[in-house]
């Protein structure tokens, strides 16, 4: 079975990474939230994939693709759970120590209930890494909730970003400019900065380059799309949570 065009089947893929820019985020970054809803926000985040991305990464590894992609998959695993390539401590625990700068305390992420939407993105992305193909899960796991509304401004290699100050960016940090949280607990921002530009290059790279049929393409498009259904619902309950409105 023949394929579209990798130029054509990228440009949809981006155009579902277009959408992924929640309304509330403009809440969530500004001066006016407040630390409880700043909690129910990150409780939920550490909860449904932050805490497992490191396994998440770890099924797609044992469904055993192509050696490129297992060594990029190695690479990207490697980091997150160990921070061996930048911070030389865990994502995880650079987010629980983020936390602690915000005041919270570590408990307070264990055992989290997860709202109704929360849990069924949650599961989508379980369904997603033990039973879909590695390259739907790789796509959800590595394009999508790794990813942003920017991959198609960071895939645009003819318009490369002028270095940033790196430290100048986390004291610009809206947790940093708003709620007073001392930039020596931002190691994950720090960590972030170092390593996710090759990431996300990784990622597009190992689907664009082993999608080959269109039976392939269409299932990663529809593995996406459905994504970000999920991720819509998920910050829709968030926000009312929050108590939050448009």
């Amino acid at each position: 079975m023949g394929t579209q065009p990798k130029e054509r089947f990228k440009e949809k893929l981006l155009q579902v990474m277009d959408q992924k820019n929640h309304w509330a985020w403009k809440h969530f970054s500004g001066g006016r939230i407040t630390s409880v809803q700043l909690k129910i926000h990150f409780q939920q985040e550490y909860a449904v994939y932050i805490r497992d991305f490191p396994v998440f990464l770890s099924r797609i590894h044992g469904k055993n693709p192509p050696m490129e992609v297992r060594q990029d998959l190695a690479a990207n695993l490697y980091e997150e759970e160990t921070g061996g390539l930048t911070i030389k401590r865990s994502h995880p625990e650079l987010f629980l120590y983020l936390m602690e700068g915000l005041g919270f305390k570590r408990d307070e992420f264990e055992d989290v209930t997860l709202l109704p939407a929360s849990r069924r993105y949650r599961r989508w992305l379980d369904r997603m890494t033990l039973t879909g193909s590695w390259l739907e899960a790789a796509a959800v796991i590595t394009i999508f909730v790794e990813g942003s509304v920017k991959d198609r401004q960071e895939m645009d290699l003819s318009m490369p970003e002028e270095p940033a100050d790196p430290e100048q960016k986390i004291l610009d940090h809206p947790l940093v400019k708003f709620h007073n949280v001392n930039p020596v607990y931002l190691d994950l921002v720090r960590a972030h900065h170092m390593i996710e530009g090759s990431h996300r290059i990784a990622a597009w790279k190992m689907v664009l380059n082993y999608v080959r049929t269109l039976s392939q393409q269409q299932k990663v498009h529809r593995a996406l799309d459905h994504s970000l259904k999920n991720w819509i619902a998920y910050r829709n309950g968030v926000a009312q949570a929050c108590k939050l409105t448009p």
